[in-house]
């Protein structure tokens, strides 16, 4: 008899994303007259045609498949050197990275469930609260967490809860842990963190022989300067630190796939014989072993986003997304309600009027303004009360959200 991973047994009813299709496709099946009407401000997907530079830049890298000169078969599995060079001189310029600490991969969001691979069991994993499903949900199948009590938290992890009075910023916490999954700009809540709070973190790392699991997969969204982008740009991380990057919402990658890890070969974990051993050097075993590499012309088109057209292009995609979000988050401050993030993140966080849950107002959006949002309960039970609102849409549909949003609220 086979037998199955019975920790898959523990995860909750559904993903969140999926679940939230679910909703939606009921309600539109129940009201097929209004179903066209529906504006989806839930998942956070682009809807932006990719920058010219980068169609060229594939269309050329398709075009070199079709010649015998020029033809690609399997590529290095970490990236090809253009690329992971190119993300290198334009995104740690400065930083002391240098281009085989680079990963180039299909996705922030495989990476960072695939990292557990390489980490034992036994460690004290510490996640925000409200957080990134992902994050919680890859370590209940990895069989690093016990069962999901009544509000959905799972034993043997560390939350840390991020609330208005902290701005949606984790403190360090009194306990140890020893890896860490911070996420700036933050999904879902749009919050970042200061130079300050990070060397904080970093700090704390340190201190304890952590691992901070970094997502920087918004910081392109970053326009204050005094906000970093990387948490290299922190003395000291380069020995406690891995990064998280992806094309997928600058670049417009999320039909595309393309993505990297970024792990310096100081930072390393504890062998059960107490030898310490170099994470990169695991992780290199891992993505040769499990991953082909992305294909060649999706790593011309990533390239080509660090071009002189490509940045002006990428630039213009961010400042379209960012035009979006200063309207929601304008729409539901004039609404009366609580908000936060939309000033370095594309997204909007934003408290329940008073008397609804997060789902209630999931609920109420789609019914009565045919709106899709995303319940921040779906983010964890910290998330209770309020609702995430993505600004990845056209400007004209964010224009109608806004519209419909204030009579549903006052």
């Amino acid at each position: 008899m086979a037998a199955i991973n019975s920790n898959f047994l523990k995860l909750k009813a559904g993903y969140l994303f999926p679940e939230i299709a679910r909703r939606v496709k009921a309600y539109s099946e129940a009201n097929p007259d209004k179903a066209a009407h529906i504006i989806r401000c839930g998942i956070g997907d682009v809807t932006e045609p990719l920058p010219p530079a980068v169609v060229s830049a594939m269309q050329q890298g398709i075009a070199e498949m079709g010649r015998r000169e020029t033809f690609k078969g399997y590529g290095p599995e970490q990236g090809y050197e253009f690329l992971r060079q190119a993300i290198v001189d334009h995104q740690f310029s400065g930083l002391g990275i240098s281009a085989d600490e680079v990963f180039v991969s299909d996705g922030s969001k495989c990476d960072t469930g695939n990292i557990l691979d390489i980490l034992g069991k036994g460690n004290t994993i510490a996640i925000t609260d409200p957080v990134y499903p992902v994050y919680v949900d890859t370590n209940v199948m990895a069989g690093n967490t016990g069962d999901a009590d009544e509000n959905g938290s799972y034993e043997g992890l560390l939350y840390l809860p991020c609330n208005a009075s902290n701005n949606f910023v984790a403190d360090v916490p009194r306990e140890r842990a020893d890896i860490i999954y911070l996420c700036f700009p933050n999904n879902p809540t749009g919050a970042v963190a200061s130079r300050a709070q990070l060397e904080a973190w970093v700090a704390y790392a340190k201190r304890h022989d952590a691992i901070i699991l970094f997502d920087a997969a918004y910081e392109a969204f970053i326009h204050d300067p005094d906000i970093p982008h990387s948490i290299f740009e922190i003395e000291g991380a380069r020995d406690c630190a891995i990064e998280f990057r992806s094309f997928s919402k600058n670049g417009g990658f999320t039909g595309l796939r393309c993505a990297c890890v970024v792990i310096p070969k100081s930072v390393s974990g504890t062998a059960s014989d107490g030898t310490r051993v170099p994470l990169h050097q695991l992780w290199s075993r891992r993505h040769s072993t499990k991953f082909n590499g992305a294909s060649y012309p999706v790593q011309k088109a990533a390239a080509a986003v660090f071009s002189a057209e490509g940045k002006a292009q990428v630039a213009g995609l961010i400042d379209h997304y960012m035009g979006n979000a200063k309207l929601l988050r304008e729409a539901a401050i004039g609404a009366g309600l609580p908000v936060f993030g939309g000033e370095n993140a594309p997204y909007v966080w934003a408290g329940c009027p008073s008397g609804l849950s997060s789902w209630d107002m999931f609920d109420r959006m789609l019914e009565e303004a045919r709106v899709v949002v995303t319940p921040g309960s779906g983010f964890g039970s910290a998330g209770e009360g309020y609702f995430r609102v993505s600004a990845f849409n056209s400007r004209a549909n964010v224009e109608e959200v806004c519209r419909r949003l204030k009579p549903l609220i006052s």
